[in-house]
């Protein structure tokens, strides 16, 4: 096992992204710098057939702890990142979009070459998964999972009319800015988790777990990527998709309602399967990893 600051050590050095840097020993992580010189750090567990995380906004690769350590101990290979301006990753000004994202990714899987990945995203990483595969293609992949992801499209439009509003996002947008600390404590205190439902278990660690992933990335990123969850159209994505991808959503999400998500995201893809699951939250990895997982490694393995 290497030191516990070794691996940080050696991230923030930085390497290009055919040369990824990391530590040796049981626990990996590193970063690869794309061509537009941003550091993507990430961490990479294990051997076996690769699955990669994709997290949502505003966190970082830790969003996914309950995930990794599970498909860790099942004999896979586990790679999370995180996204430009996110976490541990460079704190751009520029490129935070969806497009430079997906390249990102293609970068990262390129220096690691992964093969027969699985590609698994929450939220506006399960956008990022669909930009990736329509925008890269689908030869280093095997399965993709998008878990209360926000395509094909958030915001309402008149091809869109089961959207939110533009001014939801720009409340979101106006509160980063005034008080990024306190709207990120909000978010996950309410809604994000369900905590606000009656009867719902609340979780101090797991509030405050979001608000320091949260705050360790940059306000510009952060304001810049409300754009690109929101407004970026999946829907030619999803439609060139070729592998077999598993649609997850809780019925009581409340950042991205399931109206206008996850069943017009199933119809799209070629090979889409849809799961929904009553009475859980837009955080069910979270909340939930006690089903979450087994119905994961259920499909990874079919």
């Amino acid at each position: 096992m290497s030191r516990p600051d070794a691996g940080w050590a050696f991230a923030r050095r930085g390497r290009n992204a055919s040369s990824p840097q990391q530590t040796t020993g049981d626990d990996t992580m590193g970063t690869i710098t794309t061509k537009d010189g941003t550091e993507i750090f990430y961490k990479d567990w294990g051997t076996g057939q690769p699955i990669v995380f994709h997290h949502g906004w505003p966190l970082s690769a830790d969003d996914w702890d309950a995930q990794m350590m599970y498909f860790l101990g099942k004999g896979y290979r586990v790679i999370a990142h995180d996204r430009r301006g996110h976490g541990r990753s460079t704190q751009t000004a520029t490129g935070n979009e969806m497009d430079t994202y997906a390249d990102d990714v293609a970068a990262l899987t390129n220096a690691l070459d992964l093969k027969d990945a699985i590609h698994i995203g929450h939220s506006t990483g399960g956008g990022e998964v669909a930009r990736y595969l329509g925008r890269h293609g689908t030869a280093r992949v095997a399965k993709a999972v998008l878990i209360g992801a926000v395509p094909p499209i958030m915001v309402k439009s008149e091809k869109n009319p089961g959207g939110l509003p533009l001014e939801v996002f720009d409340g979101f947008r106006a509160a980063l800015v005034a008080n990024r600390a306190q709207f990120f404590l909000d978010v996950p205190a309410g809604p994000f988790y369900g905590f606000n439902r009656p009867g719902a278990k609340v979780s101090q660690g797991v509030i405050e777990n979001w608000w320091r992933q949260g705050m360790m990335g940059g306000a510009k990123a952060h304001y810049d990527c409300i754009k690109a969850f929101s407004e970026t159209d999946f829907t030619e994505d999803l439609k060139k998709i070729e592998v077999p991808v598993l649609v997850m959503h809780g019925d009581d999400d409340q950042i991205v309602p399931i109206a206008d998500s996850a069943p017009l995201s199933a119809k799209l893809l070629k090979h889409g399967t849809l799961k929904v699951y009553p009475g859980l939250p837009h955080g069910l990895c979270t909340t939930h990893p006690d089903i979450v997982n087994p119905d994961l490694l259920a499909f990874i393995q079919a």
